[in-house]
Order: C-alpha cells, then sequence, then structure tokens
C-alpha cells in the first residue's frame, strides 16, 4: 500500500461506548405496492419495510436510538462534545437536525453539532469524524447516528425497498468499549449512481448502473483494503455487515469478499425492514452486537451513492455482556410491527399532494 493507501488510526484508540437502534413499528408489505402498481405481478425484492408514523422523522427517531445508545453507555450527556447525524431525508432544508436532537438527550449546550450528508454512508461517515474527535483528544464522547425516513417515488422500483429506521453510536476511549474500532478505511469517487437536487421530491438512480460501477466496486475495494492492509481475509471474521440496498447486494458482495451467509445473516435486515439509507449499515452493526460474544471481529463496510464506501474493522470486548438488555434490542423493534396498506402509507408519507 501507498501512503495514501494506508487505514484512518486515530492518535489513541476508540470504541463504541454505547449504541442505541430504533425502527417504527407500521410496515408496508412489498406485495402492497406490486398490488397497486402492477397487478401483483413480478417479483419482490423484499418482505416488507417499515414506515414512519405521522409523528416521526428524523428527528424523533435519532433522539430514541440516541436515548438507547446512552442507556447502553450509562454516562453523563454532559460530557458528550459532538452530536452529528447522517441523513438523506433531515426534516428541515436549513436548521440542524444534531441541535434538536443534542437538546433532547441533554447534551447542550457544550457541544459540537452538525448534520452530515453522503446518501447512505452519512452514518458512517459521521462514525469516521467522530473517531477522530474522541482519538484526537478533542472529545472524550462524540455521538454519531444515521437515520432515514428514506424517500421512493410512486411506483418506482425504489418504493419497494425504501424503509426506515437507523442507529446511534456513541463513541469513547477504547478502555471504556463495548467494542474497540482497530482501523477504519475510506474509497470514494465520483459515479453519479443516485441523486437528487434541490427542490425536488424523490430522487432519481442509474438503475443497473447502482449495482456496476458504483456500489460493488466502492464496497469491494473497500473492504479489500481495509482486509489487506490489516493481513486479514474473511475467515478471520466472526461477523460482517454491508450496505444493504436489497437482498441481492449483500449477499453477492459477501461472496465476491469470501463470506459466508451464516457471518451476515444476523445484520441483514433488509428484507423485513427495507434499506435504510443512512442507517441501513449502521442498524446492521447493532443486529450483530446484540448477539456478538467478547473477542468477535466484525467488518462493517458501507456505501453511499455519489459514490463511497466506509469499512470498519472492530473487536468485541468483555464489556458487551454487562451492557446488554440496558435497551430495547433491533431484534425487539423487528418483531414489534403494525401491518399497513397501501392507502394509509400513502396518507402517512404525505405521498396525496392536494392542489
Amino acid at each position: 500500500m501507498s501512503d495514501n493507501q494506508t487505514l484512518l488510526k486515530p492518535a489513541r484508540q476508540v470504541g463504541i461506548v454505547g449504541y442505541g437502534s430504533y425502527v417504527p413499528r407500521y410496515r408496508l408489505p412489498a406485495s402492497e405496492v406490486a398490488r397497486v402498481w402492477t397487478g401483483g405481478r413480478g417479483g419482490l425484492p423484499i418482505k416488507e419495510k417499515a414506515v414512519p408514523g405521522m409523528d416521526e422523522d428524523v428527528v424523533t427517531m435519532s433522539i430514541e436510538a440516541a436515548r438507547n445508545a446512552m442507556a447502553r453507555a450509562e454516562i453523563d450527556p454532559a460530557g458528550i462534545r459532538a452530536v452529528w447525524v447522517g441523513s438523506e431525508s433531515h426534516p428541515y432544508a436549513v436548521k440542524p437536525t444534531s441541535t434538536i436532537v443534542a437538546e433532547a438527550i441533554g447534551a447542550t449546550p457544550n457541544t459540537q453539532a452538525a448534520d452530515w450528508e453522503f446518501a447512505c454512508k452519512a452514518g458512517t461517515e459521521a462514525m469516521v469524524a467522530a473517531i477522530g474527535m474522541v482519538g484526537s483528544g478533542m472529545a472524550h464522547y462524540a455521538l454519531a447516528i444515521g437515520m432515514d425516513t428514506a424517500q421512493g417515488k410512486p411506483g418506482d422500483a425504489l418504493e419497494y425497498t425504501a424503509g426506515a429506521g437507523g442507529a446511534a453510536y456513541l463513541l469513547g476511549p477504547a478502555e471504556e468499549s463495548l467494542a474497540v474500532i482497530q482501523s477504519t478505511y475510506s474509497y470514494v469517487t465520483d459515479t453519479p449512481d443516485f441523486w437528487r437536487r434541490e427542490y425536488q421530491r424523490y430522487p432519481e438512480h442509474g438503475m443497473r448502473f447502482t449495482g456496476e460501477p458504483a456500489y460493488f466496486k466502492h464496497v469491494n475495494e473497500a473492504a479489500r483494503a481495509m482486509m489487506d492492509a490489516s493481513g486479514a481475509s474473511a475467515r478471520d471474521y466472526r461477523w460482517a455487515v454491508f450496505h444493504q440496498p436489497n437482498t441481492k447486494f449483500p449477499q453477492r458482495v459477501a461472496a465476491m469478499l469470501g463470506f459466508s451467509k451464516e457471518q451476515i445473516q444476523p445484520g441483514l435486515l433488509v428484507p423485513v425492514i427495507g434499506n435504510t439509507y443512512a442507517g441501513a449499515a449502521v442498524i446492521g452493526l447493532t443486529a450483530i452486537l446484540d448477539i456478538a460474544e467478547p473477542g468477535d471481529r466484525i467488518l462493517m463496510v458501507s456505501f453511499g451513492s455519489g459514490a463511497g464506501s466506509d469499512a470498519f474493522d472492530l473487536q468485541v470486548t468483555e464489556a458487551i455482556k454487562a451492557r446488554r438488555g440496558r435497551a430495547p434490542s433491533t431484534r425487539d423493534y423487528i418483531e414489534r410491527r403494525s401491518q399497513i396498506d397501501y392507502a394509509t402509507y400513502v396518507r402517512y408519507r404525505g405521498k396525496l399532494a392536494m392542489k
């Protein structure tokens, strides 16, 4: 590796002190979308997706996930020196999500707050920045959140899979952590596979172009660079989680990298909650941490259209045992479900415009 390909490692080791997820209870079956738009014909990419209620948005969901992370960490929120929220569906164009979240959890006023954007990797982007802030000694704790109420144009392929939810991670010193982040690596290019211009309500996508050269190239390159620099292979990891825009992509890239279905299964949530965009990889990691044992090594690789991937190499510590059960598990949220029909979905998401 050349100097500009080395792994990103902070001056002092950083880890996850607390984590929390949140998934709305409402579920729209993919069969409902097919019933309305194709008469029930064609294959279904997932079983169902999570849909926010009328009183839920990225702010409210981020607060819930953050509170779950705080419950696991059991620290004074006044000690959090950064609150960062990554999303592509912030409720305000001009007004930060992060300040509302920081206020709600008791982290204000002596903290730094900011909103992050990089399509589906905005959550891991915030995590990398938080690692740098804690690792440099500028902060003892920093909170990074990836959350979305992802949008899909009526009738578009995205409407089947664009779900809602995400996760929050409290980053702190390795000695306090339930999982130490051993290193990270980021790989980005200007690949316009997915976009939404100002004032445009729904995103556009490059159809199959989103697979190659976007998703597979970036996830593969980031993961391989991480493993090569660490002298590791797929068999050295107990678990792996990849960005999951659908069911096929993460399974295919896992096989390309030598991972088995058993290694990725616990974090593969897209069949039942959909693609949570900025929350997709990070919520998959929460499902793995819910069952991980001390010593387990985990690879997480996100993907954000535009395009880029962040890879993380994590090692679970003994602290995971004591912090389990302090907050709802991701599986708890998945099993807490209320099925809705397409008409209710349209009402909840404000898709019926009346002029």
